[in-house]
């Protein structure tokens, strides 16, 4: 997705790019005015707080240590500082602030990905480029995420605190070397990072101005148990690559009469699906490869349904997308050893009882399920979010209900989509996909709508290989499609269901706590 998170900042997967070292910085030959600015920032005062490092840098050009490079960067300050707000509690946050003739007077937050632990200075390069003062932070688990082990501090950074103070120390920085605070503030970020941004719009409404919340993580407890759920049954029965094409495949034929002509059988754009359409599509995988045996028919029929809680039945997750990576869908099994121990076998856990007290332990931390936005909305404050439909390392089914109870307390879909609107696109997986794999520039359309009242009514999506466009398509907000016109060959707005996902269970979704 062009500059979405960017997304491979932002992924679940570990894309958030590591260092091992500081990159060089070239020191400018700077102005005393420069000079005093840079010492001023030296010397502030941050709350529980300590500036490491600030330096002024003119070089146009940022090469990371893995050779990516961004060019074309603005004469810039670089700022690290340490955030220390309890015992037990270390973050780290750096920013970029372009000289001031090039800064667009907005502050632009970055979400991490992964279990995060580590600063992305390149995530840092194209905001700057585009006149943004630009923060991220490791989020408080470097140096790897067994910082988490049994600390209850760092649960608290990882699910709402470091953000939130990457943001107000932001803000502080921003205004003492501008001398004026940011015009608006925005955040962007997608999977950990899209937990981050609805975390923000729950518990902090004033940090930001418009929000983008790509692929979000937010249902984090319940999300975890389903790849716990996912690994214990494919350690005992696993698949092979040819095996899961075939599943896939299954899944892309059988929904391929719900599909329009251009995409049928190549993806699935609507990930909703029941008990029934699961047993067809395994019938049909069966037949697809006859290595696929009633073991794997049985490992299917739980992967498609879904986690539940061995005592009451009640929903923890919901099951695989149709269409979608099967390998990909377990491990980032961190969560458990915070609780649990570094020592417990992950194949002990049970659905009863441990996941009860794992829930108990970072529910309330990390999830970020309130549905109450009124305070971000009342400010005048925006929201997108989207899904991949293919994704299934942060499946689109809990974000979906998740825009549905914001609707039901809100009152109204048109009021909900007046301030926050929801895009499953189609095709799409964590990054990449058979389907949609490029949208605009989401930052830009946030910033429309909040400053100028320009409502993204509908996106364009396209599919683009080898840096040709193979697909494009319109994109409409939940529970509007991309239909199909006969008489045109093609495509329209067309009227969604509404729901149709089992809810995970509230006993799953804990009230959040500080």
């Amino acid at each position: 997705m062009k500059k979405l998170l960017p997304l491979c900042a932002a992924l679940l997967l570990g894309c958030a790019s590591t260092y091992a070292q500081t990159p060089t910085i070239a020191p400018a030959t700077a102005s005393p005015a420069t000079d005093a600015r840079v010492s001023a920032i030296k010397a502030l005062q941050i709350p529980n707080g300590t500036i490491t490092f600030a330096q002024r840098d003119e070089s146009p050009t940022f090469t990371a240590p893995d050779g990516k490079v961004q060019n074309n960067l603005p004469p810039r300050t670089i700022v690290k500082l340490v955030l220390n707000p309890a015992k037990g509690s270390n973050i780290n946050v750096e920013l970029w602030l372009p000289d001031a003739e090039k800064w667009n007077a907005r502050f632009l937050g970055l979400g991490n990905g992964g279990s995060a632990g580590r600063i992305n200075p390149l995530s840092l390069a194209w905001p700057a480029a585009s006149g943004y003062a630009v923060a991220t932070t490791d989020m408080g688990t470097a140096p790897n995420a067994d910082s988490g082990v049994n600390n209850r501090e760092v649960w608290k950074d990882f699910g709402f605190r470091a953000t939130h103070l990457m943001t107000v120390a932001a803000k502080q920085i921003i205004t003492a070397h501008y001398g004026k605070a940011p015009e608006f503030s925005y955040f962007n970020g997608g999977s950990t990072g899209g937990q981050q941004g609805l975390q923000e719009a729950q518990r902090y409404p004033q940090d930001y101005d418009g929000i983008i919340t790509a692929i979000p993580a937010h249902c984090r407890t319940p999300l975890h148990a389903y790849f716990l759920w996912n690994d214990q049954i494919l350690k005992k029965t696993p698949f092979t690559k040819e095996q899961e094409a075939a599943v896939i495949a299954a899944g892309n034929e059988y929904m391929a009469a719900r599909e329009t002509p251009p995409v049928a059988g190549k993806f699935v754009s609507d990930p909703r699906y029941t008990g029934k359409d699961a047993e067809a599509v395994i019938a049909l995988a069966l037949k697809k490869d006859p290595s696929l045996t009633p073991a794997h028919a049985d490992a299917l029929r739980k992967l498609f349904d879904g986690p539940r809680h061995t005592v009451t039945g009640e929903r923890i997750f919901n099951g695989i997308p149709f269409g979608s990576s099967i390998s990909s869908a377990h491990g980032h099994l961190y969560l458990f050893k915070w609780v649990f121990g570094a020592n417990k076998k992950l194949e002990d856990i049970n659905f009863g009882n441990d996941i009860d007290t794992y829930t108990a332990a970072l529910g309330p931390y990390l999830n970020a399920e309130n549905p109450d936005l009124s305070a971000f909305e009342k400010r005048g404050g925006k929201i997108i979010m989207t899904s991949g439909s293919v994704d299934s390392i942060v499946p689109t089914h809990a974000t979906l209900d998740y825009y549905e109870r914001v609707i039901t307390h809100v009152g109204s879909l048109e009021k909900t989509q007046s301030f926050f609107r929801f895009y499953i696109i189609p095709g799409m997986g964590h990054g990449g996909g058979p389907g949609i794999q490029n949208t605009p520039n989401l930052l830009d359309v946030v910033r429309a709508w909040r400053e100028k009242g320009t409502v993204p009514e509908m996106l364009h999506g396209k599919r683009v290989v080898n840096g040709k466009t193979e697909l494009e398509m319109p994109l409409y907000p939940y529970p509007a499609k991309t239909g199909w016109d006969a008489a045109t060959s093609s495509f329209k707005a067309v009227d969604g269901p509404r729901g149709g996902v089992e809810r995970v269970a509230p006993a799953f979704r804990p009230a959040a706590a500080e």
